[in-house]
């Protein structure tokens, strides 16, 4: 009763037939392509290797004349199925270096990318003459005085709008560009938005939102968190 092929008996088949061709198909061929020798009556005085290649067609009947019998018959057979399974474990394996080569190149370039921007910190951009803006905003609150509570919110808002596009962030405003930040990057991103909404209603609605010092500190404290995050201020 004929067993149904299942991939383990196909893998065993297939590792077998390479044995036999690689251990003793071809090393027999090759010795006695070698010497000169009969069998079965006939006489074959092939040349040693190297004086005269032997030919396809002449490698070809002498392994029919000195084969057991159906072992040429079952070489033949076999032979399609171990080109197409060659073919198809060259081709697999093809992909796979394939791959792992655009992988590499992925990984690489994600590398360079890192190294690109732990070498342009935002420190190395801008911390001098931003910690001066800093120390100017801070004046303006201490002064108490409500226009320049206002200033000193707008004048901070400024100064993260200029943060972002230092980070790489795009877009039209600064909704578009907050809306791209990733949170694990951006630890303080919900301050950000906080404190840009406070600064939106100061500057749309005017006189018509009363401002006090003490509003206004908590404000320029959520921007001096952000900004200290990346170290922008000291």
């Amino acid at each position: 009763m004929d067993q149904t092929p299942t991939l383990g008996s196909g893998f065993h088949w297939a590792f077998d037939f390479l044995g036999q061709l690689a251990f003793r198909w071809v090393p027999a061929t090759l010795i006695t392509l070698k010497e000169s020798g009969t069998q079965g009556g006939a006489s074959f005085a092939s040349p040693p290797i190297g004086a005269s290649p032997a030919t396809a067609q002449q490698t070809a009947d002498y392994l029919q004349a000195v084969s057991t019998p159906g072992a040429y018959d079952a070489l033949i057979r076999d032979w399609g199925i171990f080109t197409a399974l060659s073919l198809f474990i060259s081709l697999l394996l093809a992909a796979l270096i394939i791959y792992c080569v655009i992988r590499i190149f992925q990984i690489r370039r994600h590398e360079a990318l890192k190294f690109e921007a732990a070498s342009h910190t935002v420190a190395a951009h801008d911390v001098p003459r931003s910690q001066l803006r800093w120390n100017r905003i801070a004046e303006e609150v201490r002064s108490g005085v409500e226009q320049n509570l206002r200033l000193a919110i707008l004048e901070a808002d400024i100064m993260l709008n200029e943060l972002l596009d230092v980070l790489g962030y795009k877009g039209e405003t600064m909704a578009d560009k907050m809306r791209q930040v990733d949170k694990a990057n951006f630890n303080t991103i919900d301050l950000a938005w906080e404190a840009h909404r406070a600064r939106n209603a100061i500057a749309h609605q005017g006189a018509a939102v009363p401002i006090s010092e003490r509003e206004t500190s908590r404000i320029i404290n959520l921007y001096a968190q952000i900004f200290r995050e990346f170290k922008y201020i000291e």
